[in-house]
């Protein structure tokens, strides 16, 4: 009788509730971004009738806030498709050499162009974007041609970590004989939301769009692959086809946020787990709370990047890599104490 007397299932309320917690820390996230900064909350309540508190609000705070979250969403998105994809709870969105590729990209584009990626001109901040984008995805290229296509997920992996080690050293080896770019590169390298403008929040939203959707319509491959290679192709699944179309909402949804904010470690590592230790769902699901939880991750880090040292601020992705690494090892000392694996 109180089965019937439930609306939803438990895990369905579960999910619905989980949801909207990390919606409503959106919207509490998103005022509290917009109030931080180098002139505090001044910047707010003078907004009406200080035309350059208005300007500071809406063209600097407000869309680095939401470009925060939306690269958030896209690194959360593609945690849960890596670690669905590869089997392994472990995966992360970088482990098809992306963040290497788009690292070599933008160094690339600065010895050819001779600017920083510092620089404010729209139309410079468009081509670095681009060509780290272009590296993100040359990279993902590499990957599959080493590894022969994306039927052996093991050697699909293993040709990552290879590129993202070559395609590493030859950024750094392009730096070394031009030291000069040492210090413009350190905002990509250590990951950064404050060059993130409305251009760069329209990608990332229409990207993020696109990629939603097409993983949830693939999300029961990954569902046939938590069973197992065998029982996933009992099941009538075409993996190979379906392989190469994850592959590449992982790389557009990675390359697209490296692109925008750098290299941000943990976040995309991060999220999807903390959604399975409070609900266990299917990856449809997973893919939705993954990408929530994400960006709520990546707009509190970058609010907390913004306040700790005020008026100077952290780069966001030293603060995650420290916060993330942190979760990790207290996740790794609980389950070997309990003598079970992540």
């Amino acid at each position: 009788m109180s089965a019937v007397a439930l609306p939803f299932p438990s895990q369905h309320r579960q999910v619905l509730l989980l949801a909207l917690v990390l919606l409503l820390a959106s919207v509490a996230l998103l005022l509290l971004g917009v109030s931080v900064g180098s002139t505090g909350f001044e910047s707010v309540r003078n907004m009406l009738d200080d035309a350059q508190a208005l300007q500071i609000v809406r063209e600097i705070r407000l869309p680095r806030t939401i470009g925060a979250w939306l690269a958030g969403a896209l690194l959360g998105l593609a945690g849960a498709v890596a670690q669905g994809l590869f089997r392994n709870p472990l995966a992360d969105p970088y482990l098809l050499g992306s963040a290497s590729g788009a690292m070599l990209g933008e160094t690339c584009a600065l010895v050819l162009l001779g600017v920083s990626p510092l620089a404010a001109h729209w139309l410079v901040r468009i081509g670095l974007t681009s060509a780290a984008f272009a590296g993100a995805m040359l990279a993902v290229l590499l990957t599959l041609l080493l590894a022969k296509g994306v039927q052996h997920t093991l050697r699909l992996l293993l040709a990552g970590v290879v590129v993202g080690v070559v395609l590493g050293a030859v950024s750094s080896l392009i730096l070394l004989f031009n030291p000069n770019l040492m210090q413009a590169m350190q905002s990509f390298m250590l990951g950064s939301t404050a060059f993130v403008d409305w251009t760069a929040c329209a990608l990332m939203a229409s990207v993020l769009t696109v990629s939603l959707i097409a993983a949830w319509m693939m999300s029961h491959v990954l569902d046939g692959l938590a069973l197992g290679e065998s029982t996933a192709q009992s099941l009538g699944l075409r993996l190979p086809q379906m392989r190469v179309a994850l592959v590449a909402v992982l790389a557009l949804a990675t390359g697209t946020a490296v692109a925008q904010t750098g290299l941000i470690a943990f976040v995309g590592l991060a999220a999807p787990h903390l959604v399975r230790s409070v609900v266990k769902t299917t990856h449809g699901r997973l893919i939705v709370l993954s990408s929530l939880m994400g960006a709520v991750l990546l707009m509190a880090a970058d609010i907390l990047a913004r306040w700790l040292m005020a008026p100077q601020e952290l780069p966001v992705g030293v603060l995650t890599a420290v916060l993330g690494g942190g979760y990790l090892l207290w996740l790794m000392h609980r389950h070997t104490g309990r003598g079970a694996g992540l």
